[in-house]
């Protein structure tokens, strides 16, 4: 068995709202939503690929908070990590910089108005039930 890569998504949180974010690319992806993210590196810690990848995506800086309880299944080797973080003060707003072409601020009621990718749909149910409760979702 091949040794699993890590791919962290971000449950990017502002105001009680969850950024999803609309693939461009692969084809296969293209039009589907997700957390946005990305593999973490050799020698980077899952917090410093969050934070590298959000800066990549989606040009903002953000602070990683809390892990999200759980791990899902990709194709292998991969499997998703999501964590919760925030933009950081003074942060630009993100924006759709690479593979996607559409971001949205999701409040809880809108969190399924939009066609998730399969594996962000756990996550997402993990990070609705947090917000839904009045839990900080870094609880």
């Amino acid at each position: 068995m091949s040794e699993r890569i890590v791919v962290v998504g971000a449950a990017l949180l502002d105001a009680g709202r969850l950024l999803a974010a609309r693939r461009s690319a692969p084809p296969e992806l293209a039009g589907r939503w997700e957390l946005p993210g990305g593999k973490v590196e050799p020698g980077e810690t899952p917090e410093q690929a969050l934070v590298r990848e959000l800066r990549e995506e989606l040009g903002v800086e953000a602070e990683p908070m809390t892990r999200v309880p759980g791990e899902w299944p990709l194709r292998e080797p991969y499997v998703l990590q999501v964590w919760t973080a925030a933009p950081r003060p003074g942060s630009p707003a993100p924006k759709p910089l690479q593979d996607h072409d559409e971001l949205r601020w999701l409040t809880p009621d809108e969190l399924w108005d939009v066609n998730w990718l399969d594996q962000d749909v756990p996550a997402v149910r993990e990070v609705a039930d947090r917000l839904s409760t009045g839990r900080s979702p870094d609880e």
